[in-house]
Formats: C-alpha cells, sequence, structure tokens
C-alpha cells in the first residue's frame, strides 16, 4: 500500500485573465474571493467576559454545495462600482487528484508500505526493493528506505562499525597485557575462522544475517579467543623461562588441549537449545544460537592447527626485524637458560 490517491474529486479553477483585465478585477481579488468563500477564513476574535468567538467566514453549505454554486457568487471591481459575477471571470471543471501531497525534506514524495511474509527476512526484503527500484525507478526520481527499513540498516551498517572497533579494542588490551606488538595478532587470528563458521552455519540451516546474528557474533567473538589465549599463555610461559619457541607451542597445543575442548563443550551446548529455537520466539533467536555453536566448533578443530604456526611465524618475526627497532621491542625477553658450572681444572690432592 501506499499514501499515493489519485482519486479524490477536485475542482479546477482556471483565472480568465483577459475577462479579468477586461472587468477590472485582480487576481488577487478573485484568489481573496474563493478563500473567503470556501476556506473557513478566520477575521478576528470577539471575547467576552466567560468566553471568546472566534469570527469565520464563509458560504453558507448550501451554496458550496454543487461546483455550479460558484455561479452564485459575485466580485466587486478593484474601483468598487462595478459588481461581476464571477463565472464571468473563471472557468472550471471536475477531475480526480491527488488526496494529499507529502514532502519529505522539502521534495514531494510518495510512501509505499510493506509487510514482511512469514520467515521472510527484513533484510532480504530491502535488498529485492533496493534492486527493483535501481531498474524501475528513472534517474529524476530517488528513493530510499524509511521506518523499520532504514532503522534495520542503519543499525547493521553501526554494528558492523562496532565489530571492527570491537577488535581494535581487543588488540591494544592484549597487546598491553603481552608487552608485544605481535602477539595479540596470535590471539585475533582465531576470529575470522569463528565468523566463517557462523556464517556457514547460517548458510547451511538457510537463516539470514539479523540483528540477533549480529549479536550472536559479538559473543562469538568473545568466546573464541578463549582457546588461542590458552595456548599463547602457556608457551609465552615457557619460552620466558628459556624453553624453545618450537617445543613451547608443542607442549601448550598438548597440554591445552582438554581445557580447551572442555570449554568449548560447555559453550556449545550452552548455547544449543538457542540453535535449536526452544522457548517463545524462540525461532527469531535460531540465528544467535546458531553462530556461537557453528563458530565455535569450527574453530575447535582449526585453532589447533593455525594458532601454533602463527605464533611461530610471529616469534621469528619479533626476533628478527621488530627487536632490532627500540620502538617495536618487546616489553621482556627469555630469560637465558644459565650453562652448568664449569668443572674444576683441577682436584684436590689427597
Amino acid at each position: 500500500s501506499s499514501d499515493y490517491f489519485a482519486n479524490t474529486p477536485n475542482l479546477d479553477i482556471e483565472i480568465r485573465r483577459d475577462q479579468a483585465k477586461t472587468y477590472g478585477v485582480s487576481e488577487a481579488r478573485i484568489l481573496t474571493l474563493l478563500r473567503n468563500s470556501y476556506s473557513q477564513n478566520y477575521l478576528y476574535l470577539i471575547k467576552r467576559p466567560q468566553d471568546q468567538y472566534q469570527v469565520i467566514l464563509e458560504a453558507q453549505d448550501s451554496a458550496r454545495a454543487e461546483p455550479e454554486d460558484l455561479s452564485l457568487l459575485y466580485i466587486k471591481s478593484d474601483d468598487g462600482q462595478n459588481l461581476v459575477p464571477l463565472r464571468e471571470l473563471v472557468t472550471w471543471k471536475q477531475s480526480l487528484g491527488l488526496q494529499s501531497v507529502n514532502h519529505l525534506n522539502q521534495f514531494t514524495s510518495v510512501t509505499f508500505f510493506f509487510n514482511l511474509k512469514p520467515g521472510v527476512p527484513i533484510g532480504d526484503a530491502t535488498n529485492f526493493i533496493n534492486k527493483t527500484a535501481a531498474s524501475v525507478v528513472p534517474p529524476t526520481l530517488r528513493s530510499g528506505l524509511q521506518g523499520e527499513a532504514l532503522t534495520f540498516r542503519d543499525t547493521v551498517r553501526n554494528l558492523t562499525i562496532l565489530m571492527l572497533l570491537a577488535v581494535f579494542v581487543m588488540y591494544v588490551i592484549l597487546a598491553i597485557l603481552y608487552e608485544s606488538y605481535v602477539h595479540p595478532i596470535t590471539v585475533l587470528s582465531t576470529l575470522p575462522t569463528a565468523l566463517v563458521g557462523g556464517l556457514l552455519t547460517l548458510f547451511l540451516f538457510r537463516q539470514t544475517a539479523s540483528l540477533y546474528a549480529y549479536v550472536g557474533m559479538f559473543m562469538l567473538m568473545g568466546i573464541v579467543k578463549k582457546n588461542a589465549i590458552m595456548i599463547v599463555d602457556f608457551a609465552r610461559a615457557r619460552v620466558d623461562a628459556g624453553e624453545q619457541a618450537e617445543k613451547a607451542i608443542h607442549d601448550a597445543s598438548m597440554d591445552r588441549f582438554r581445557p580447551i575442548v572442555m570449554t568449548t563443550l560447555a559453550a556449545v551446548f550452552g548455547a544449543l537449545p538457542i540453535a535449536l529455537g526452544f522457548g517463545a520466539d524462540g525461532a527469531s533467536r535460531r540465528p544467535l544460537g546458531l553462530v556461537i555453536v557453528g563458530g565455535l566448533v569450527l574453530s575447535q578443530f582449526i585453532t589447533l592447527f593455525i594458532t601454533p604456526v602463527i605464533y611461530l611465524f610471529l616469534e621469528t618475526f619479533q626476533e628478527k626485524v621488530l627487536d632490532k627497532t627500540s620502538f617495536f621491542r618487546a616489553g621482556h625477553r627469555p630469560v637465558p637458560v644459565e650453562a652448568p658450572a664449569a668443572a674444576s681444572t683441577a682436584e684436590a690432592v689427597r
């Protein structure tokens, strides 16, 4: 539906300027007569001690019920000496026109309203409308979204910016804690695989990236980092104690495997009821649970393989490149393993 109604009866009045000039009647006087007769023209206010009254000038209802009633109106000439019938100065005809003319940002506008069918997300509906408008609306017209559709589009756009900002804040916090510019990247490297897993799960279950799905992505970003944090913390502690980085990250992956699996399963089973759509209005919340479950499951299998590789690469990059500069040098370095004390060169003479 829309607010465009072009079947309202209208009366189009056209001033015969040559006739008006001949009779000595100005256009302004004709317009004033029509306004006073049909527009409930407010004149002044009569005040009384107990009440007040508005004085409104208009023609009687019986004298303005039909278009032909315009013939009953007379108007004085500009010099006030002649009384001229209005039918000699104007012509009129009946037509169908707009009930009202709406404006948006000072431009005339027409608004189309739509309701979504069950199971159709608002994102798909707005995409279809935009594609259709691009192929139908001429270049001289401008189209746009309003109402809930505009709110949804702005919300998704803002959430994308907030997601990037959240990643930046996480990097800053991890950089402060690790006193390193590179190892926060090791932890954050788990985010792409988790988000891909969440989006792939939405695709497999034919769900859309709704607002609940974006909330699930934010939750997933906070949960999935714990896998890499467990491995990196353990490995850095071993490296700081003097162990080789290769052996440290290998031992970290082996020793932290059980805690990673336990915490991941706890989060997956916690989000599983939401992913299955249990509860009132559970269908609308399914994308949230599916994003969390799919992202955690995929990240569980991928993290143990890619995190050690990324850690070793960045550790080598830190030692060979960044540590040679004063600005990017790590805040602390591994404690060197002391060599065993040298044996005595001589024995005490018995």
